[in-house]
């Protein structure tokens, strides 16, 4: 068998911090989870949280080489471990998710700690440093506005509609079109749809995401995309991704095929194009899993524990 999902990968990421625009910041790391930070006039908006405590302070060191400003509010483009665990470093006046993230966070939000920390234990330095959930003190369902102040114009958090789970928003800065598009996006990394609604995902959400006519886009993880053609390549390099897999795994089961078909299917399908991106082993079983419980008319995504891990990677990548 495979090495469980990440548990293997112990080596250190080169993270790099990028200039978007006069005050518009983001952290790459070679496919880890990326995080952002936007100035206000005189505070902060941060973007994602990282995993503890620990890793979260390491990225504001980054940032505090740029600016001395105090974090107001700290943005989740959604309720997975690994993107908000480390939100008490930030010491920010509010914590901003959308409503059914929220809702996530209580529904599950305990699980998906232990799940993501069993998957991707590299990323939990320091696990112990974690105080409990992270909660939001404000939420909305469509659309939230965050005046910058002086002649920053306003920084829009926006619900597109379901993607990667069933409440990511996205954070447009309009007056130099740059789009925080969390994990609804990624460029040149794999996907990860273990929660995601798939179909409403690669059509009307991916196509909202693009009306946007962003000429930077940061995804959940991989490069910053430059110019309008590369935002647009890698809205559509996701979108081929669900499709391949929506395709592949739709033909099993329409057939009536097995589980180990479809994910052996999926995998000859998108290994060519995707297989050396980040995190597309560790991924793949759990997505496919999700897909086939979608076909079979589970709506609602069954929630990830450390032992329905095991179980689904024992039977996909064994």
């Amino acid at each position: 068998m495979k090495p469980f999902a990440s548990s293997a990968d112990l080596t250190a990421k080169t993270e790099t911090l990028e200039v978007l625009a006069k005050g518009v910041y983001a952290l790459t790391a070679e496919g880890d989870p990326n995080v952002g930070a936007i100035e206000g006039e005189d505070f902060l908006v941060c973007i994602e949280a990282r995993a503890t405590p620990v890793v979260a302070r390491e990225w504001l060191a980054r940032l505090r080489e740029h600016t001395d400003k105090p974090v107001r509010y700290l943005v989740l483009t959604h309720y997975h471990a690994v993107r908000v665990l480390g939100a008490s470093a930030f010491d920010a006046g509010t914590i901003i998710s959308s409503t059914m993230t929220r809702r996530l966070i209580a529904e599950r939000g305990r699980q998906d700690w232990a799940s993501e920390l069993g998957r991707m234990p590299r990323l939990f330095k320091e696990p112990d440093s974690i105080p409990g959930l992270t909660w939001p003190q404000l939420t909305f369902r469509d659309r939230l506005t965050i005046e910058l102040g002086g002649d920053r114009g306003q920084l829009e958090l926006q619900f597109l509609g379901r993607g990667h789970t069933a409440g990511d928003i996205v954070a447009w800065y309009d007056r130099h079109k740059v789009l925080f598009a969390g994990d609804l996006v990624e460029a040149q990394a794999a996907l990860y749809t273990g929660d995601a609604l798939h179909r409403d995902w690669v059509g009307d959400t991916l196509d909202r995401v693009k009306a946007l006519r962003a000429e930077a886009l940061v995804g959940g993880r991989g490069a910053v995309a430059r110019g309008a053609t590369a935002c647009d390549a890698a809205i559509e390099q996701t979108r081929e991704f669900l499709r391949g897999m929506i395709d592949e795994v739709g033909a099993v089961h329409r057939r009536r095929g097995t589980l180990r078909e479809a994910f052996e299917g999926t995998h000859a399908r998108l290994a060519p194009k995707f297989g050396r991106w980040p995190i597309f082993e560790h991924c793949l079983p759990f997505n496919v899993q999700r897909l086939w419980d979608e076909l079979d008319g589970v709506d609602w995504p069954k929630i990830w524990t450390m032992e329905r891990d095991r179980e689904v990677w024992a039977k996909l990548q064994g």
